[in-house]
């Protein structure tokens, strides 16, 4: 038995998946400095993870069984939890990890 993963999905998995997870909107923010300029959060919705019709968390999920995929939340809470004082952007990456360890607690099932 093949294991299912990204390298063996099928155009229909793909289909699939655009409907379940459609693309994150992004607004416009209206000033000056950043007209016409889509509006990026560097924790939620990372603009360089978001370009085509699936977000890049959501194809790693579908490339992993849940206990790995919970594995791989794991370590990006660790990552930067690690991390955080020592990129100068200290509260962002402690919000990383709260995201992680979020999506990790609701994937808890029981």
């Amino acid at each position: 038995m093949q294991k299912y993963g990204i390298n063996n999905a099928t155009p229909a998995d793909w289909d699939r998946l655009r409907k379940e997870f459609p693309a994150v909107e992004t607004t416009v923010i209206q000033n000056d400095a950043c007209m016409d300029k889509p509006s990026s959060d560097p924790v939620k919705s990372p603009e360089h993870y978001n370009t085509g019709s699936i977000e890049c968390i959501e194809a790693i999920k579908e490339s992993m069984s849940e206990r790995e995929f919970r594995g791989y939340l794991k370590g990006n809470v660790m990552k930067y939890l690690w991390r955080y004082d020592r990129k100068g952007k200290a509260k962002e990456d402690l919000k990383k990890a709260d995201w992680y360890l979020n999506r990790l607690i609701d994937g808890i099932k029981g």
